[in-house]
């Protein structure tokens, strides 16, 4: 498909000078309303149960804003969310299930709480920057979101610190004010990495309590070539040629989502066919290109180098060998797949647009598809799905969290 094409669906829009595309556009469905500023939530409780977990964090700072001297403190990112009897039913993006309970995050700093899938309750987050993503490992969990914010929580969820914002300001001092942290993934409580809008990559080797960028493209745009006497000639002419339309990879592609393959290796699947891989922990990256030069907004894995990725028009792509060779999965469908999860052998459930709703029992079986309908008739965006017992899943989108029960 030619690069100029690919992006009709989801085209770009700014955030404070951003280019945004695919899982960003969700984020971005509902406003921030106007809020007056509430007191920081008291850290010391949480402070401990994190020194319980890990004495070596005992004397960490409370949080890292960057940089502090030019962020106002009304500033979303680091005022508190409020408590919204409706919260169940705003935008969420993503959601992770651990034995605490199942955990939903979305708009305003909402991260909401639930034991069946059905019931939710809100939590207190010293954050109102829209949250994108959740993660847990070893019993600690992590959200983060707009703003480069990042909080995590060490006594199952119930309550939050902050440990990271780095909202835009006028007088810009470091390229990732700003940017939008899209996934985060923890190979074990203490080793983490959160990845977002163009390229960003943050590292933590002690828990969340720092992060530390990492440059994983190191790209450069290309020379452009001297310009021929008839080129140079129509310069007037305001035709443009079918090269002309296409567009280039981009220096910087959004990180869109990141996970383990069963051998242990790390990869990444972003935007405009953007591709990596780690086969060492995440120290070296090699940089490839998917078949499809589309956005791709998630990925999963099963056992030794099977992967796939999907995003963009319903596009899926399989490989067996780490990206080395890519399959095209038949979903017939032609609406954007924001996210999915892995079933055993090969099995996975992909949700997306208009309450699209695809799953395939294992590897050797197509993927079949149902419009998931909420009570009023409406069919949301989907952009996460978790199994909730044998015979569901609970769904999040646009219109909050529900349970899908196959027929």
């Amino acid at each position: 498909m030619a690069q100029a094409q690919v992006e009709e669906e989801m085209p770009a829009i700014p955030l404070r000078g951003a280019r945004l595309t695919g899982a960003l556009l969700l984020a971005l469905a509902l406003p921030l309303s106007a809020q007056s500023p509430e007191p920081e939530i008291p850290a010391e409780d949480a402070m401990a149960d994190q020194a319980d977990a890990d004495p070596g964090l005992a004397d960490a700072p409370e949080e890292s804003v960057e940089p502090a001297a030019t962020v106002a403190a009304t500033d979303p990112v680091l005022l508190d969310a409020e408590i919204m009897p409706r919260a169940s039913r705003s935008l969420l993006l993503d959601a992770v299930h651990t034995n605490a309970g199942y955990f939903a995050v979305g708009e305003r700093g909402h991260i909401l709480v639930s034991e069946d899938g059905a019931s939710w309750t809100q939590a207190k987050v010293p954050t109102r920057a829209t949250l994108t993503t959740i993660a847990s490992a070893d019993g600690i969990l992590w959200a983060a979101g707009h703003d480069g914010v990042i909080v995590h929580s060490t006594d199952g969820g119930q309550t939050w610190t902050r440990r990271r914002a780095a909202p835009w300001s006028y007088d810009l001092v470091d390229p990732s004010e700003g940017v939008p942290v899209l996934d985060l993934f923890f190979t074990d409580a203490r080793h983490g990495f959160a990845i977002g809008a163009y390229s960003l990559m943050l590292v933590t080797n002690d828990g969340g309590v720092t992060w530390t960028p990492r440059t994983v493209l190191d790209r450069k745009p290309a020379e452009p070539e001297p310009a021929a006497e008839d080129d140079v000639a129509a310069t007037d002419d305001w035709t443009f040629s079918e090269d002309d339309l296409m567009l280039d990879a981009e220096l910087d592609p959004h990180l869109n989502a990141m996970t383990r393959a069963g051998s242990g290796a790390l990869v990444i699947a972003g935007e405009r066919g953007a591709f990596l891989r780690s086969r060492d922990g995440g120290e070296t990256w090699e940089s490839k290109r998917l078949p499809y030069e589309g956005s791709m907004f998630g990925v999963l894995a099963w056992e030794d180098d099977h992967i796939l990725v999907f995003g963009l028009r319903g596009n899926v792509l399989e490989s067996r060998d780490l990206g080395d060779s890519w399959t095209e999965v038949e979903t017939g469908i032609t609406t954007s797949l924001m996210g999915g999860y892995a079933l055993p052998g090969g099995g996975a459930v992909l949700v997306g647009a208009n309450g699209a709703i695809l799953t395939r029992p294992d590897a050797a079986s197509p993927f079949t598809t149902t419009a998931f309908e909420m009570r009023t008739g409406e069919t949301p965006l989907l952009s996460g799905v978790l199994p909730v017992d044998d015979a569901g899943y609970l769904v999040i989108g646009d219109k909050g969290a529900d349970l899908y029960r196959p027929k």
